[in-house]
């Protein structure tokens, strides 16, 4: 042992592989037998780094690897990372591929760089079914939440408490290495014309640039990865949706081999149907809006014995967090964010990362007037549910909210605006002509809202979530008549 490769290890990993092993047994019960398979590397290897008879590792991946537990080392000493995430963290760095690049050594996992937002060369380009441990209990997390009160009124007694953070640093950086070997990082343009409307500094997430054109893709991946850790493999998903949330359950479901049926209402966009049809889901039409087709497909679950995935579930939002934790490094300093708002996961996602990294961005979801079910629940201080959600912009039609979602939008949210369909279909117009970019009925309402408040935006950094771009041939054509 000598106080050179001692040193080496320092600057290479930011603290000598001994310290590492030694902290990784006391903080997160890490047997030292665990460490080579963990790192990627042999035993001998291991023994000679902890030893200190060896200086570096010389695999890049590996050493991603080892400075990734560094990192969730520090985070757990600390209390930002609690020791619940520690199996989590733990399978993230099982499972990375993310070589280490320069400047590693002293990253910090919270703020993840440049390297999680494209897949390395290692990953495969097209989705592979993953391996699954034995099968265990599936974790009482996914179970189906209690069916909704009449229309109209508060659901549930009293409203949710503040629920907390929703996710941490290490399920976030892990989130993102699932997410990256499926999605590239989409990319946020500035565009003139959309300046000259809003007469501000103005940027445009695409997340219709995603696999299935809608940022819903990140929340199935995160999910199935999510119940493959737990080893929870079910015998099937079944979900309700309008269509972007199927696509993205049945994106990861034929990812990890996982049958996946999906219930939609009477009139859903034959288009979005055909494409979940196309990506391998059981496509199932009943009732007249999502709320029923909800009711439903609990009533295969129960049948058929499926598991079924909610539209708003903290995993989903570890997911979609994934665009918010992109949009921060691709925009520094944004003053507000626009977000449409339909059961929820998307504006938990920005209110969530916000807050972890500390930013003073300001939060605006938008609605649909004609499904006010989520502005309703937030003056209200409760969830409300409405007696219908009747508008164009499907995406959004949610009737009865979600109540830790509505806890959620209450702790973080600025405000939700309610836009008109008129004011929705003209945001539609405006998108593609400045753009060029299709925006479907729920993609153009982050603009609609943000056009609803021109004079409140003035001189700020605007940013706007384009969440998708999956709009039917009839529909496109009465929004551009």
């Amino acid at each position: 042992m000598t106080d050179d490769v001692l040193a080496q290890q320092r600057q290479a990993y930011g603290a000598t592989v001994g310290h590492l092993a030694t902290r990784a047994q006391e903080l997160l019960d890490l047997a030292p037998h665990e460490l080579p398979g963990l790192l990627g590397i042999s035993e001998p290897m291991c023994a000679a780094l902890v030893a200190g008879t060896r200086s570096r590792i010389g695999n890049a991946v590996a050493t991603g690897r080892l400075i990734q537990l560094r990192e969730l080392i520090e985070q757990v000493a600390s209390g930002a990372t609690s020791r619940d995430d520690v199996p989590l963290a733990l399978a993230q760095i099982r499972a990375s591929t993310i070589p280490a690049m320069p400047g590693d050594a002293t990253a910090r996992a919270g703020t993840p760089a440049a390297p999680v937002a494209q897949p390395p060369a290692e990953v495969p380009a097209q989705p592979v079914a993953p391996a699954w441990p034995a099968p265990a209990a599936t974790p009482a997390a996914v179970a189906p939440p209690p069916a909704a009160t009449a229309p109209g009124t508060p659901i549930g007694p009293d409203p949710v408490p503040h629920p907390g953070p929703l996710l941490t640093a290490a399920s976030l950086a892990y989130a993102r290495t699932v997410v990256a070997q499926h999605v590239p990082a989409t990319p946020a343009y500035r565009w003139p014309l959309l300046e000259q409307l809003l007469g501000t500094e103005t940027w445009v997430k695409h997340e219709n640039h995603t696999p299935v054109g809608a940022f819903k893709v990140r929340g199935g991946l995160n999910y199935l990865e999510r119940l493959r850790v737990h080893g929870a493999r079910p015998a099937g998903l079944v979900s309700a949706t309008r269509g972007n949330h199927g696509q993205s359950l049945a994106y990861a479901g034929r990812a990890h081999g996982i049958p996946v049926t999906i219930v939609v209402p009477e009139g859903n966009s034959p288009d979005k149907n055909a494409a979940m049809a196309a990506l391998g889901a059981q496509v199932i039409v009943h009732g007249r809006d999502f709320q029923a087709a909800l009711e439903h497909a609990q009533t295969l679950a129960a049948q058929q014995a499926l598991t079924v995935v909610p539209a708003f579930h903290p995993w989903l939002v570890e997911g979609v967090a994934t665009l918010a934790a992109e949009l921060h490094e691709q925009v520094r300093g944004i003053d507000v964010v626009y977000v449409p708002v339909g059961m929820g996961s998307g504006i938990a996602a920005q209110i969530n990362v916000r807050d972890l990294l500390g930013v003073a961005t300001e939060v605006v979801g938008v609605v649909a007037a004609g499904a006010p079910a989520q502005a309703r629940s937030l003056a209200a201080g409760r969830p409300i549910a409405t007696e219908s959600a009747d508008t164009f912009v499907d995406g959004v039609a949610c009737r009865v909210p979600d109540p830790l979602a509505c806890a959620v939008i209450r702790a973080g949210a600025s405000r939700i605006v309610e836009v008109s369909e008129e004011q929705a279909a003209e945001a539609m117009r405006h998108m593609y002509v400045a753009t060029h970019n299709l925006a479907e009925p729920a993609g153009s309402l982050a603009l609609a809202g943000a056009l609803a408040e021109r004079d409140r935006v003035a001189g700020r950094r605007v940013a706007l979530v384009h969440t998708g771009g999956n709009c039917d041939a009839d529909v496109l054509r009465r929004a551009l008549g």
